[in-house]
C-alpha cells in the first residue's frame, strides 16, 4: 500500500471519539507486473491524503494531500453512518486475492475493517452470498470516492483570487 498508517494518524493519537478512514482497492497487473491502486486516507485532524496508481497510458502515481475543515470530517462520518456499514458481516463475502479492496473505519470505540475482492459491477454483488452487505459496501465506497474525488478537485484546480 501507499500509505502506511502514519504517526498522525495512528491508533495511539486517536481518542475515543475520533474518526478515521482508509479505503484502498487494487490489484496486481500480471501482463506488466505493477500494481494498479487507488487509495484515500482520511485522518482524525483533518489531513486527507490520496493515492492513484495507474498503468494506462504509462501514467505514473498520483499523489495528493491536503488537510480538510471539521465541517467535512463531520459529513463523512455521516455518510458512513447513514450507511450502516458498520453492523455489516462481510464474513461471506467473496475473499481477496490478487484483486481486492478494504474498508478501515474508526468511529469513536469502532473500529471495523471490512475486505473483500474487488467488485467490477452491480452483477458482482448481486451474485455474492450476501448480496444486501455488499450492495451497501459498494454504493458507500461509490460515495466516498465521489466525495474525495470533489475535494480534491476543489483543492487542486480551484486559483485563488488576486
Amino acid at each position: 500500500f501507499f500509505f502506511v498508517t502514519s504517526p498522525i494518524c495512528s491508533n495511539a493519537t486517536m481518542s475515543d471519539d475520533a474518526f478515521y478512514l482508509r479505503y484502498y482497492v487494487g490489484h496486481k497487473d500480471g501482463d506488466f507486473g505493477g500494481v494498479e491502486y487507488m487509495e484515500i486516507e482520511l485522518c482524525p485532524n483533518g489531513r486527507l491524503r490520496y493515492a492513484n496508481s495507474a498503468r494506462y497510458k504509462n501514467a505514473g502515481i498520483i499523489r495528493k494531500e491536503t488537510f480538510v475543515s471539521p465541517g467535512v470530517l463531520d459529513q463523512a462520518r455521516r455518510i458512513i453512518e447513514e450507511s450502516g456499514i458498520v453492523e455489516v458481516d462481510p464474513s461471506s463475502w467473496p475473499q481477496a486475492t490478487d484483486r481486492k479492496q478494504e474498508l478501515e473505519i474508526k468511529m469513536g470505540k469502532t473500529h471495523k475493517t471490512l475486505a473483500c475482492a474487488e467488485i467490477g459491477s452491480l452483477l458482482d454483488v448481486q451474485k455474492s452470498a450476501d448480496p444486501e452487505g455488499l450492495k451497501n459496501f459498494y454504493y458507500l465506497t461509490q460515495d466516498l470516492k465521489t466525495f474525495v474525488f470533489s475535494l480534491v478537485s476543489l483543492h487542486f484546480r480551484i486559483r485563488p483570487l488576486g
